[in-house]
């Protein structure tokens, strides 16, 4: 009986393993007849069908559409009317700036300003730290007779600071300048041009002030200098429509004879934009 008892218990216990066993064998028998599939192969869409992002030269477009001037009726009847464009063209990795401007006005019926000016700035990896660009400019003044002058050039900049409300950066470039003047001989000449750029919004964004500034000495005659500074004070009224005053100096050391070296302007305007 004991020997039964015993077989019996045997056949239970071997019984018990199996049927542990039972699936655990199974599982095993089905991974190794299961077809293994890398997990690259899953994740990664077939070629044919995979979508492809294209690549965004141009993602943001930010313009304004400036109007300044200023009136005086009496003794000395004058009239200035300045108009401007900012237009930036933004990319992951290319940014394109252009900034026309056309300045007309009289005294006393006599045309004193029929300028005009149009540049291009062409910035790589703007949104980092430091960058580079080039530029090209063409300008036209009768207020300094000048019939055409012509300047390119390349050169690096430095963004200083850049948050929500402070915008200021450096850049310095090397240009190769021609102008002809209207009666002067043709003068052309290499300068060194370093400009500060900034803006800044203060109360909420509900008052704003910009300050541009280039010092541009010449590299081959140190006593050919020019320089030009141009401060804004802004309200904005809306998302689109501010309210502007601006002064403006310009320095010239070659200049025809009868002309002043320095001139200085104040005017009041609106601007219209996205910008």
């Amino acid at each position: 009986m004991k020997n039964l008892t015993c077989f019996r218990f045997s056949t239970l216990a071997v019984l018990v393993i199996l049927l542990i066993a039972a699936p655990a064998w199974a599982q095993d028998v089905k991974t190794d007849t299961l077809k293994v599939i890398p997990a690259d192969s899953v994740a990664a869409p077939k070629p044919d069908t995979a979508t492809v992002r294209p690549r965004v030269v141009i993602d943001t477009i930010r313009y304004r559409l400036i109007g300044d001037g200023n009136f005086t009726r009496g003794n000395v009847n004058r009239s200035l009317m300045v108009l401007r464009a900012e237009l930036i063209f933004s990319g992951p990795v290319i940014n394109i700036a252009t900034n026309p401007r056309f300045t007309y006005g009289k005294q006393n019926g006599v045309l004193a300003e029929r300028d005009s000016y149009v540049d291009l700035f062409v910035d790589v990896f703007k949104k980092r730290k430091t960058y580079v660009f080039g530029l090209a400019a063409l300008e036209t003044s009768n207020l300094r007779r000048i019939d055409l002058r012509q300047m390119a050039g390349a050169g690096i900049g430095y963004r200083v600071i850049k948050t929500k409300s402070h915008d200021l950066s450096l850049t310095d470039a090397l240009l190769y300048e021609s102008t002809n003047f209207f009666e002067k001989a043709t003068v052309t000449t290499v300068r060194n041009s370093f400009r500060i750029k900034g803006k800044h919004s203060f109360l909420s964004d509900k008052f704003r002030f910009n300050h541009l500034t280039f010092i541009q000495p010449a590299l081959n005659d140190l006593s050919n200098m020019r320089w030009n500074t141009i401060l804004s004070a802004e309200m904005p009224l809306n998302k689109w429509v501010t309210l502007r005053t601006s002064f403006e100096n310009s320095y010239e050391s070659v200049v025809e004879v009868g002309r002043k070296r320095t001139d200085s302007r104040i005017t009041f305007g609106i601007s219209v934009g996205n910008k």
